[in-house]
């Protein structure tokens, strides 16, 4: 977190269309194949917690997760609220929460950007796993984040 995070809110803006939507879609297309190494037990899907101070570096992080093929969707939750410890005292922000879709083996990549992205001096990068899902959507997920060569 930076020293100075300023107290401005961001404007939240229409809401993001829905990762879930696009997945489901893929997968109902004539023709989608999810790879074999990415279903079942194979798949390690990660949803990253990251919470931003605006809008604007919301949208920056966002975009630039997914157009390098290391998140497959971000979605962002406005109106939230941060009570912290930082620098011996207690701070309350206004912040966004991207909620990032990945999968374990692109975390560390994904970690390394954000940090080089973020604006604060100790962004939060959170994993959590996501042992069971919807197989296509879960797939979904691999094959938008597969490393590009």
């Amino acid at each position: 977190r930076s020293g100075s995070r300023g107290s401005g809110r961001g404007r939240a803006g229409p809401a993001t269309a829905s990762c879930r939507k696009r997945a489901m879609g893929a997968a109902g297309r004539s023709g989608y194949r999810a790879r074999p190494e990415t279903t079942g037990a194979a798949m390690s899907a990660l949803i990253v917690h990251c919470n931003v101070p605006d809008q604007d570096v919301a949208d920056r992080i966002a975009r630039t997760l997914v157009e390098e093929g290391l998140a497959a969707c971000v979605s962002r939750l406005p109106g939230m609220v941060s009570t912290y410890r930082w620098q011996g005292e207690t701070r309350v922000d206004a912040e966004l929460l991207l909620l990032i879709k990945t999968t374990r083996a692109r975390f560390a990549a994904l970690s390394a950007r954000i940090v080089a992205l973020h604006p604060y001096e100790l962004p939060e990068v959170v994993a959590v796993d996501v042992p069971l899902g919807h197989e296509p959507y879960l797939a979904w997920v691999a094959e938008a984040t597969a490393s590009r060569h």
